[in-house]
């Protein structure tokens, strides 16, 4: 132990480079399991915000059945707890709750837990970035959608969520982003991401602020790649022409559907 601390240079860039060369492997095995996390959890966090979104915009008309209004009233209540409970709470107080709760089903893998608990907590925020999508486009697709014989179900899929998701891809990407960050409060159960394998590294080591500045280094790289990735992605979608519906042209979204539904 004495013979690695005597090796490490004193000036932190000297420091910092000789700890990313000599526990090279630690940190990219941690780096991993942050990006799998990472990537992971934002997929199925969209694709459970997609749900509970498309059930708190769930329209309750004039016309509807006493049970039916009761119904939708009663799913928006019960997703409405959902995303308020999990955008009011701590991560790493649902991680320990969670993990804790569900310990015979997670005992077997701490990066699965942490994936399921990251899911669930973006699942939260992305409900909302869905909902604000969905709102945000004119009421008066819907109108025009049924004018030509389409259901609730083929108006969301076909008309309202391609515009709901282009519109909110920058909020989606932005999770994603955060997500990097914030799997590491998954620490506090054990899970051997990047931040937990620092803090090993600094225990071996005893240079905290070395270590650490590598660490940020590492999260920045991450988290910098990836916002110019989605940002590339972002721009395609803008110049591609986008073929999918668009709030700005109603009309031409429409007729373009049943067009296509008429040569099928």
């Amino acid at each position: 132990m004495l013979s690695v601390l005597s090796t490490i240079p004193n000036d932190l860039l000297g420091a910092a480079y000789y700890i990313a060369k000599r526990y090279a492997p630690l940190f990219l095995y941690g780096a991993k399991n942050t990006l799998t996390i990472a990537l992971t959890a934002t997929v199925f966090g969209l694709l459970i915000g997609l749900g509970v979104g498309i059930l708190r915009s769930l329209p309750e008309s004039v016309y509807d059945s006493s049970l039916k209004r009761w119904t939708t009233r009663t799913i928006r209540f019960l997703t409405s707890i959902y995303v308020e409970v999990f955008r009011g709470t701590p991560m790493m107080v649902q991680a320990i709750f969670i993990y804790y709760a569900f310990l015979p089903l997670f005992k077997e893998s701490k990066l699965f837990a942490g994936i399921v608990i990251v899911s669930i907590n973006t699942g939260a925020y992305m409900a909302e970035i869905v909902r604000a999508g969905i709102q945000s486009l004119d009421k008066g697709q819907n109108e025009a959608a049924r004018s030509i014989g389409m259901n609730n179900f083929q108006t969301m899929v076909y008309i309202i969520l391609p515009q709901a998701i282009k519109n909110a891809f920058p909020a989606i990407g932005n999770e994603f982003v955060v997500n990097i960050k914030d799997t590491s409060v998954l620490n506090v159960i054990g899970v051997t991401e990047l931040y937990f394998q620092s803090v090993s590294v600094a225990g071996i080591n005893y240079r905290y602020t070395d270590t650490f500045f590598v660490t940020a280094m590492i999260y920045l790289t991450l988290t910098y790649s990836t916002t110019l990735i989605l940002k590339a992605i972002e721009k395609k979608m803008n110049l591609s022409g986008f073929d999918g519906p668009s709030s700005t042209t109603t009309p031409l979204n429409i007729g373009h559907y049943k067009a296509s539904k008429e040569t099928q």
